[in-house]
């Protein structure tokens, strides 16, 4: 998965299509991912140590991770991401590296 936790995002398909936030949460195997702000879903509980008064809670819920696209922080638009190998100068150890592919900027 290209996409990792404190990524910018955009989504671009589904009911908050234009909508941007920070990844939250990955879940790799399931090729979904906990934006901030978008896929909003409310849950009735009943109350607990954490919340003694009860009622309905409001949290994120998973969106897969095709319908979103991260944004560029050069340009700030959406971005496809390509990976690059670097050599270190000073240790000679390769490492590999997520490129956008609208500025070549490195993520």
């Amino acid at each position: 998965m290209k996409i990792r936790k404190n990524d910018n995002v955009i989504v671009i398909a589904g009911n908050y299509v234009g909508k941007t936030g920070k990844v939250l949460k990955v879940f790799p195997d399931k090729n979904r991912i906990i934006v901030e702000g978008v896929n909003i879903r409310k849950r009735h509980t009943k109350p607990n140590q954490k919340n003694p008064q009860g009622g309905i809670i409001e949290k994120e819920a998973p969106i897969h991770v095709s319908n979103v696209m991260i944004i560029d922080p050069k340009t700030n638009e959406p971005t496809r991401i390509g990976s690059k190998v670097i050599i270190d100068d000073k240790t000679g150890k390769k490492k590999r590296v997520r490129i956008s592919k609208v500025s070549g900027e490195m993520l």
